[in-house]
């Protein structure tokens, strides 16, 4: 992610707020390894021009992956990709995330989309998340 692009997209039709929405994404790109330590984002106030939202919906995302150890915010520097240590699994983590994953896939098969579809976007994935990145 660029200052000069982000590559985020935003459904303002969503029933999942903004910031959550704008936090998954640049959580996706971290932990792709797209984003690095190091790197800088784009401010609070560009980032909020560029994709049509209040720059209090982006300072809420910025705040929550600084809580998460992603990102170090400053203020008159923005926001900084800093390296996270992986934090260990908790079991309610694991069901959790076991939980959700099971539930979208579903989701995607009641809205149409075909179980080999499913299973194929997983396995893309999979591989995805075996070739690298930071977590």
């Amino acid at each position: 992610m660029s200052t000069e692009s982000p590559i985020l997209r935003i459904d303002l039709e969503s029933a999942v707020p903004v910031y959550e929405q704008l936090s998954n994404g640049i959580r996706s790109e971290l932990v792709a390894g797209r984003l690095r330590p190091g790197q800088q984002l784009p401010t609070v106030r560009e980032l909020a021009l560029n994709l049509g939202v209040h720059h209090n919906t982006v300072a809420e995302a910025y705040r929550l992956l600084a809580r998460e150890g992603w990102l170090d915010l400053r203020r008159g520097r923005g926001a900084l990709v800093i390296a996270r240590q992986q934090p260990e699994p908790t079991e309610q983590a694991r069901n959790e995330f076991a939980r959700r994953l099971r539930e979208l896939a579903a989701k995607a098969i009641a809205q149409g989309v075909p179980k080999p579809e499913v299973s194929g976007e997983m396995r893309a994935l999979s591989s995805e998340l075996d070739r690298g990145g930071q977590q």
